[in-house]
């Protein structure tokens, strides 16, 4: 069968990007007071800044702006956020609960953008591809080690979405011509550089393609200050379509670069303007 009904539905994991911009007027102090730290400690979230064997089970993290560049889906809410807060769970109360209670302690202090998803089994992922990839990838890091937070969300585009799954998979590997000349190196050799030094995380639309005003895929990256062209050098890679025509069927919207710190209040000092 070539429609989606063989691909995993199954759901590990809930997560949420909540983009925070503080409104005109609003102080800077009188955010960082507001009582985000108890909220988290209700819900049993535990910080990512120093993980103990990878991320905690149900997770929240603090990310400070550093800068943004718009793209061709254009999205204030990321671009111009102050601040990011990611919260993750096996399940999905925890990381609503945390949305709704935010956005009513902060009330008219912020504005607030809630970009996420889900987690689902690895669609495209053979026992060769895990070990060429996913078994060499980086896992998350201290906060000081690994400081540089990256946030991409991202859509497919109609004409990918009408491609039954067994097409769509073509794209992630290599292509070759009759006589076994490489022609495009694919999503997989593309990206290839980063999996050594890019924590790489991502969540999907709970539906495929999203509905309006959401996105297909949110993607996250974390390095350490002298993998920052590495990132960039990989997203240059990805988006040269004829290494990956993948990207022909992509529409991205803003890349939002933060810095990874330690407690909520860290994240309204020194903010740049």
């Amino acid at each position: 069968m070539l429609d989606n009904s063989v691909l995993a539905g199954e759901i590990l994991r809930h997560g949420a990007y909540v983009c925070v911009r503080i409104a005109e007027g609003a102080g800077a102090r009188a955010v960082a007071g507001v009582a985000i730290p108890a909220l988290a400690e209700k819900l049993g979230l535990v910080n990512e800044f120093e993980p103990a064997g990878g991320p905690p089970a149900q997770s929240i993290a603090f990310l400070r702006r550093h800068g943004a560049t718009q793209s061709a889906i254009a999205d204030d809410g990321v671009a111009h956020a102050d601040a990011v807060v990611h919260v993750a769970a096996p399940t999905a109360q925890p990381v609503s609960d945390f949305c709704a209670e935010a956005a009513r302690l902060l009330g008219s202090m912020a504005r607030l953008r809630v970009v996420g998803g889900v987690v689902r089994p690895r669609t495209y992922t053979g026992a060769a591809m895990n070990n060429f990839a996913y078994a060499h990838q980086i896992v998350q890091q201290p906060g000081r080690l690994m400081p540089n937070a990256f946030l991409l969300p991202m859509s497919k585009t109609a004409a990918w979405w009408a491609k039954d799954w067994m097409e769509r998979h073509t794209y992630f590997l290599p292509r070759y011509d009759d006589d076994g000349r490489m022609k495009s190196e694919g999503h997989a050799l593309a990206s290839a550089a980063g999996i050594s030094c890019l924590l790489r995380r991502t969540y999907k639309s709970t539906t495929e393609p999203a509905p309006e005003g959401a996105y297909d895929f949110v993607t996250y990256f974390e390095c350490a200050d002298a993998d920052v062209p590495m990132f960039h050098q990989v997203c240059t890679s990805l988006r040269d379509v004829a290494k990956n025509p993948e990207w022909k069927f992509v529409r991205e919207g803003p890349t939002w670069h933060g810095r990874r710190v330690a407690t909520w209040p860290d994240l309204f000092t020194g903010r740049p303007r």
